[in-house]
């Protein structure tokens, strides 16, 4: 099993060990969409993948996400899309990304409303980890929480480097797009 995945189960186990203690205490990601896209000067690409997995702990605002990488689809081509999985983000090698951390602000879920927070932790893409503080904007309703965020990822920052043949076509920043629905983990 690969890292990345062991030791993101090994997380859900800990929410999963804990959650028991406190009932209602874990969100979990019941829908989630990923979009990325990359404007370079000669072409747009655009993927999105619905495999997220994730958790929240709300009594410390913790929080563990997982994408396996394979699962982006909607590529311009499929010839791209097996560049991405084999050249760019290398798939077989690093199965899937992950973010892990917890949530700066105090949030109380219980409350119905909309909170700008920031989430802080550590964003593994292409097996290099860096540490992260995105903004997020939560809605709360009736026990659903909804997740919208927008940032921007560097290529090089994960050390995913762009052949000068597809300069112009690859983009050194790609933008990330994220769509979450949690609902309270049913034991």
């Amino acid at each position: 099993m690969a890292k990345p995945f062991f030791f993101f189960w090994c997380f859900l186990l800990m929410f999963s060990v804990s959650a028991q203690q406190k009932a209602g205490d874990v969100l979990e990601l019941r829908s989630g969409k990923v979009d990325f896209v990359s404007e370079a000067p000669l072409e747009i690409i655009k993927a999105s993948s619905t495999g997220l997995k994730g958790l929240i702990r709300e009594s410390d605002r913790t929080f563990a996400f997982s994408i396996p990488n394979r699962s982006f689809k909607g590529f311009n081509s499929p010839l791209q899309q097996e560049h991405f999985y084999e050249n760019y983000i290398e798939a077989d090698k690093y199965p899937a990304s992950t973010f892990e951390g917890k949530i700066i602000e105090n949030v109380d879920f219980s409350q119905n409303g909309v909170f700008n927070i920031r989430a802080k932790g550590i964003l593994d893409i292409h097996g290099v980890k860096q540490e992260r503080v995105i903004k997020v904007a939560l809605t709360v309703e009736n026990n659903q929480v909804k997740a919208f965020s927008t940032f921007d990822v560097m290529l090089e920052d994960h050390n995913i480097t762009i052949p000068k043949m597809v300069y112009q076509k690859l983009s050194e920043s790609i933008t990330v797009t994220v769509n979450l629905d949690f609902q309270p983990k049913v034991e």
